[in-house]
């Protein structure tokens, strides 16, 4: 495994087998719902990586990389869209092409759910939003060369998270793959306590929203109260 600040470090696992990376910039789909943000990287990204195509949602991202076929896709985990999956949806519905194509998480979130499930998905590294534009650029060739890369933070989170502990955490990310992220928001806040008017304010929804969402979660984690899932959240260390 190599993390951006150690570039000569030896990878964790095998690269997997598939053509040889590209001569020249590295072809990129870059997908992340702020358009500014998207601007940001563009510009960003020096002359080793090409930007050559764009998404704002799961559906936008699944049609842009099945249309330009790229070595890497830069994918931000919180998507909207699709089935509610963000970016592990999109690693799962591109299956068909893992392997030609590899997928490398660029996130604000460093939470382990976020991590796990599309890592568990099939993308080949995860680095967050504060990196350097310079360590992105090489995260991005490293990736189309076959490594896996983290950003530093990640590392040992990661290798942890698949050693002994990778069951825990898997039980936990399918269990959450049920719940669109909407429904996430509101579990969370359910769960520390937060009444449904408080929700309502917090998530700008409103109260019959809530409550609506709150059934839903219900129903899908097969719980019957607020303090079952109370309990079922902070044995999955989410809250």
């Amino acid at each position: 495994m190599t993390t951006p600040d150690t570039p000569d470090a030896t990878p964790a696992a095998t690269p997997a087998a598939s053509s040889p990376g590209p001569t020249g910039p590295v072809p990129v789909v870059l997908v992340d719902d702020h358009h500014m943000f998207r601007t940001g990287v563009r510009a960003s990204l020096d002359g080793r990586v090409q930007v050559v195509g764009e998404a704002a949602d799961v559906d936008q991202a699944v049609a842009a990389v099945h249309e330009h076929r790229p070595p890497v896709v830069l994918l931000d985990v919180h998507l909207p869209g699709g089935n509610g999956g963000g970016g592990a949806e999109v690693v799962r519905r591109c299956a068909d092409l893992l392997g030609d194509t590899r997928f490398l998480a660029l996130s604000v979130s460093d939470a382990a759910e976020d991590v796990v499930a599309v890592i568990r998905a099939g993308a080949r590294g995860y680095v967050t939003k504060n990196i350097s534009a310079t360590d992105l650029s090489g995260a991005v060739v490293r990736v189309a060369g076959g490594d896996a890369v983290f950003s530093p933070r990640l590392a040992g989170f990661v290798l942890d998270a698949f050693g002994t502990a990778a069951g825990d955490v898997a039980v936990a990310d399918d269990e959450l793959d049920r719940l669109s992220k909407r429904e996430q928001e509101v579990m969370r806040l359910i769960a520390r306590g937060y009444s449904y008017r408080e929700v309502a304010s917090e998530l700008f929804i409103s109260i019959k929203t809530v409550e609506t969402h709150v059934s839903a979660v219900l129903r899908k984690l097969q719980l019957s109260s607020r303090y079952e899932l109370t309990r079922w959240a902070a044995a999955r260390r989410l809250l």
